[in-house]
């Protein structure tokens, strides 16, 4: 346990998860604000949840010299949630070693292990899921599978079919690349593409950087699982199947969906308690964007939405 803050406390947790006659290690980290009698998370419990080129903590857990609030996790843990974020297989600090791509299936079984220690650990209920690009299909899948551990999700970056997305056009070139090696090198040439490829100058040089300092201190290469998955093998969740309340978070520069793709994910979406939001000035990496707060302020108003009172129609329903 280490204080960061007279107020905001960090954890490491390692959980084992059994695969196939092997065991895959998994990192989580936790922040919150502890309360005068030693409990956490008043306001509920948030699993982030990263995407497809970098760990958890630099997504989630960013410092920046004279940017104040950078860290998702620290803010979040200021307004009263307890914040967990956890590596995929393959991923920052947990394992690394099997014979595999870390695709999206694969990441919702992580999430699976990493939500059943959470609950656990801090008999907390069903928990706060947000998920980013290919996080958001994990976190969707998921959902799917264990909607009694899902309170509120909330997917951004998302993409359903991949329909009219000018992100996996391109990627698409390069799927044979992806199939034929497990992982693929990153540098920091790479990280900056990510805010080059849609919209210049949502991003500020000084938080790039930051960013790709931290993700390469954990990783030079990332797992192709999501990469393929993304390009060949959309969609991988059935919006009839995600059950639980909803939020679609949109950058409105983000190229990796269309806004049509979305709106008839959305559509589809059973849950009354739901919600599309456009995020101006945004592109891909919404945490990580001049307007990160906006990000911030929309997924902080949907997990502390109070949770609808259903009247009955006129037929008693």
């Amino acid at each position: 346990m280490t204080a960061i803050t007279p107020e905001i406390v960090a954890e490491e947790h390692w959980i084992t998860r059994a695969v196939a006659g092997d065991e895959v290690r998994l990192f989580l980290y936790e922040k919150y604000v502890p309360a005068a009698d030693g409990s956490r998370g008043a306001r509920g419990t948030i699993l982030f949840v990263h995407g497809s080129s970098m760990a958890s903590q630099p997504t989630f857990d960013l410092h920046v010299a004279g940017v104040p609030d950078q860290s998702a996790m620290e803010w979040f843990a200021g307004q009263g949630y307890d914040t967990w974020c956890v590596d995929m297989e393959g991923y920052g600090r947990s394992s690394k070693h099997r014979d595999q791509n870390s695709d999206i299936s694969n990441g919702a079984d992580d999430l699976a292990a990493a939500s059943a220690y959470i609950i656990g650990l801090r008999n907390c209920g069903p928990l706060l899921v947000y998920g980013i690009s290919s996080g958001a299909l994990r976190a969707a899948v998921f959902a799917s599978r264990h909607p009694e551990r899902v309170a509120r999700l909330a997917l951004d970056a998302f993409v359903w079919t991949g329909e009219g997305s000018p992100t996996l056009e391109q990627r698409r070139k390069r799927l044979p690349e992806f199939i034929g090696v497990n992982r693929r090198p990153i540098d920091h040439a790479f990280v900056r593409s990510i805010f080059e490829r849609d919209h210049a100058g949502t991003a500020d040089d000084n938080v790039v950087e930051a960013f790709a300092e931290a993700i390469l201190a954990l990783d030079d290469s990332m797992p192709n699982g999501t990469y393929i998955d993304m390009c060949s093998k959309l969609p991988v969740v059935d919006p009839a199947d995600v059950t639980v309340p909803t939020i679609v978070m949109r950058g409105q520069f983000d190229g990796i969906a269309s806004f049509e793709d979305l709106v008839a994910f959305f559509e589809r979406l059973p849950n009354p308690d739901k919600q599309f939001a456009v995020m101006p000035g945004i592109a891909h990496a919404s945490f990580q964007q001049k307007n990160f707060r906006i990000a911030f302020h929309l997924l902080h108003a949907f997990f502390s939405q109070p949770a609808p009172v259903y009247l009955a129609d006129a037929a008693g329903h």
